[in-house]
């Protein structure tokens, strides 16, 4: 097996369209207007009824605002500096729980748990210090060294 294409951490659809939709919505940040949905959908592939459902869980999560009417839509509360890639997972994922390894009889367990810990704080780690802003400085940096051309 190849461990280069074994993935330890998978990538769930809601956290993927999540994401995405927060990407855009951080792009647009600064320009103060909502983005609508199909306007969201338009630049990222993400089936509608998903991102109905994942808005309306940012939205109650204080993450997202939403606004009604012919100029309405969608808008971060927050900065993009502000987001991380990690507030964003436990929210979209819900807070994962604690293994009852307290309890781990044996020295074996306790070794194995011990790993997976270090394992679960270095993913914690790497997904924190990312942030909307970084993934669209990113996204413009791409941009620019291969720009495309429309024929």
């Amino acid at each position: 097996m190849n461990s280069q294409n074994y993935a330890l951490l998978d990538l769930s659809s809601k956290v993927e369209y999540a994401l995405l939709a927060l990407l855009e919505l951080a792009s647009n940040h600064e320009k103060k207007v909502p983005l609508t949905m199909s306007e969201i959908t338009s630049k990222q592939p993400i089936p509608e009824r998903y991102l109905e459902q994942i808005l309306t869980n940012l939205r109650r999560a204080g993450v997202v605002q939403s606004q009604r009417g012919s100029k309405g839509g969608f808008i971060l509360v927050r900065e993009p500096w502000q987001i991380t890639v990690l507030e964003i997972v436990t929210l979209v994922e819900g807070e994962r729980k604690e293994k009852e390894n307290s309890e781990a009889p044996t020295l074996e367990r306790r070794l194995v748990y011990e790993i997976w810990d270090q394992a679960n704080v270095a993913a914690m780690e790497v997904l924190g210090r990312y942030t909307l802003q970084d993934l669209c400085q990113e996204r413009e940096a791409r941009l620019q060294q291969s720009p495309m051309y429309y024929i």
